[in-house]
């Protein structure tokens, strides 16, 4: 684990990324209607890969977290906004996970931005059409198999990150004393994001078999379209 002070300049120099990443990207209409496009199919493809951990009452809210608020189609800019204002607050009052939880929400958004863009490049007017046989198609063109899996181990930390959050006592107690103040400053989007998966994670009680299914069978996604079978996408997945 990282000390609190490296982790602030982790998590403040993506944070600075993925706002210009996104800037850039909303000053094209064309470009912010597809890549909303490609992210919801993204997201069905999750709730097919994901479905029996949705349909598990253990895992259900951890995954509805993942697959909306880290992994999915989610729009960040606020949250991000958020933080942005706030960091030196959050800084203190939070421990090292919990700061780690953000640095890692913030770069794991902000390298989906970026491989979403180059997808969205590729596959063109294509995009409004997808399917698995596209999209794998693109995914390839695409390449960057380091960043697909970097994307995994990001998933893999934050979940830890999150666990070990949930077993530390004053994580609790600061997330409850700032959601007053978070309302009044305006940065309730961050505040409901904490909550929200100290919450799931803390219901689930231990998060190792959670974090094993999702990681395992993402990297089988990513192994799979890497050697050519598209058919991963629309597999579905038992425990």
């Amino acid at each position: 684990m990282d000390t609190k002070a490296e982790t602030v300049e982790r998590l403040t120099a993506r944070l600075t990324a993925g706002i210009e990443l996104r800037g850039r990207v909303r000053t094209d209409a064309e470009a912010t209607r597809r890549r909303l496009a490609l992210r919801e199919w993204q997201s069905r493809r999750l709730e097919c890969t994901h479905g029996d951990l949705l349909a598990d009452p253990r895992y259900h809210d951890t995954a509805v977290f993942f697959l909306t608020e880290l992994y999915g189609g989610k729009d960040t800019v606020k949250r991000d906004a958020d933080i942005a204002r706030v960091v030196p607050t959050v800084a203190k009052l939070l421990p090292v996970s919990g700061l780690e939880t953000v640095a890692d929400a913030i770069e794991l958004d902000t390298l989906s931005e970026i491989l979403d863009a180059e997808m969205v490049a590729v596959l063109g007017a294509r995009v409004e059409s997808l399917d698995a046989a596209a999209y794998g198609e693109a995914y390839r063109a695409v390449g960057r198999r380091g960043d697909r899996e970097h994307q995994i181990e990001l998933i893999e930390h934050l979940g830890h990150a999150l666990d070990h959050l949930t077993h530390h006592a004053f994580a609790r107690t600061a997330l409850s004393m700032m959601r007053r103040p978070a309302r009044l400053a305006g940065f309730g989007d961050l505040q409901e994001f904490l909550e929200t998966g100290h919450r799931a994670f803390h219901r689930m009680g231990g998060a190792d078999e959670f974090l094993d299914l999702v990681t395992r069978r993402e990297r089988a996604v990513l192994t799979g379209l890497f050697d050519g079978d598209d058919g991963v996408l629309t597999r579905a997945w038992t425990h």
